[in-house]
């Protein structure tokens, strides 16, 4: 029985669901922009945006509008009847994609749709073996996981992988070539790797992965769950790299803090799919479609693609003090590489009412704020790097 006296959101929590997330000390009652307001008032700058979920901040007018104006005309229908709502998400999202992906799958989650993305690479060529690249993460479902580096070591939890599985370390360009063969159905790379601290890979070595998976007939997926929607300056990082993947996936602030994630394909790809071979309950639904909508017209109409990237180079100039010795990343997914623990320094940060997020590379500092950043909001960042000790 729950006890109902406990009054505080962390311990509730704590009393009914299983322990398995580490929690930041405060809870947020509401949020505008970029700011997070918590119940004992603290007004913190979110430079993490909620795993790069909270891609146009909080409460922006169009998506609330959007949200609303849907959930009250149908909130739910399945994909067993055609949607208009869900047919605009999906031209939307074709028309900011690179030019060969002309077909979606809307699903929920970016796990999801990596997951699906493995099961069209399968159906196309039916080979055994998925090559991914060291340190990446592309989810905790069962495939999603089975690719994802070191998993198997740690969380995987599953007896065995429901594949082969092998991993090309990370900018090997020698390596790629050597390891994509005939054998292989299927490379998933992060064009920025995130929880591996941010990392942008090489371009030779993500030149390297195309080339060598068009030779072999492997299909090349690219993970932009945390990378895509603008997020490096571009609508997806494979843009500033000059390639079209075969796939492409899609969540995080796809909806804007809506659940929704999708599967972009080429049309070779999409050909192979029959009726049954994919499925999604909640996938597409009106509400998350009306979202995506809300959220492509925004980063369109307020130029947010610029504002990105004017705020990736204030931050280059500006934030490496302190305890930052560098910067990687691209756009606004960027790693401050510190010549101190990056726990540290976020807990540091923290007390000046910055929230920033960590990430694999214990020397690595995340960011992740939304695209609407703003150069007070870095010179506030730059300001209380400068305070802080930038070494034991």
């Amino acid at each position: 029985m729950f006890d109902t006296s406990i009054q505080s959101p962390r311990a509730r929590e704590a009393a009914t669901t299983i322990p398995v997330y580490s929690q930041f000390p405060f809870v947020p009652v509401r949020a505008t922009g970029c700011d997070i307001v918590t119940t004992d008032g603290r007004h913190i700058l979110d430079l993490y945006g909620g795993h790069a979920v909270a891609g146009l901040g909080y409460g922006h007018s169009r998506l609330m509008q959007a949200i609303e104006e849907q959930s009250r005309q149908l909130l739910f229908q399945s994909n067993a009847v055609a949607l208009d709502v869900r047919a605009e998400a999906a031209a939307r999202l074709v028309s900011i994609a690179p030019q060969n992906l002309a077909r979606v799958f809307f699903v929920n989650s970016g796990s999801e749709a990596n997951e699906n993305a493995l099961r069209i690479a399968f159906a196309s060529n039916r080979r055994r073996k998925v090559l991914a690249v060291t340190p990446g993460f592309h989810g905790r479902t069962a495939a999603s996981a089975a690719v994802t580096w070191n998993a198997a070591a740690t969380w995987y939890g599953f007896p065995n992988s429901p594949f082969e599985v092998d991993f090309i370390p990370r900018n090997d360009v020698a390596a790629a070539h050597a390891m994509i063969d005939e054998s292989v159905a299927a490379v998933i790379f992060e064009p920025v790797q995130g929880i591996a601290g941010a990392f942008d890979l090489a371009n030779d070595f993500v030149q390297a992965l195309r080339d060598q998976s068009l030779s072999c007939g492997a299909v090349l997926i690219a993970d932009e769950v945390q990378s895509g929607m603008g997020r490096s300056g571009r609508y997806f990082a494979v843009d500033r790299y000059e390639i079209e993947p075969d796939i492409l996936t899609s969540a995080k602030s796809l909806g804007g803090g809506v659940p929704c994630g999708a599967v972009l394909t080429n049309e070779h790809l999409a050909s192979r799919m029959q009726a049954g071979d994919l499925g999604s309950t909640f996938g597409g639904g009106p509400v998350a479609a009306a979202a995506m909508v809300a959220v492509i017209e925004t980063i369109q109409s307020e130029n947010l693609l610029a504002n990105v990237r004017e705020r990736e180079a204030e931050i280059r100039q500006t934030c490496v003090v302190g305890p930052v010795t560098g910067i990687q990343g691209l756009g606004l997914l960027l790693g401050l590489v510190c010549a101190r623990p990056a726990r540290e320094v976020q807990s540091a940060l923290l007390e000046h009412d910055i929230l920033t997020g960590t990430s694999a590379a214990p020397e690595v500092l995340r960011l992740l704020p939304p695209l609407v950043l703003q150069s007070e909001h870095v010179q506030r960042l730059a300001q209380a790097l400068a305070s802080i000790t930038p070494t034991f």
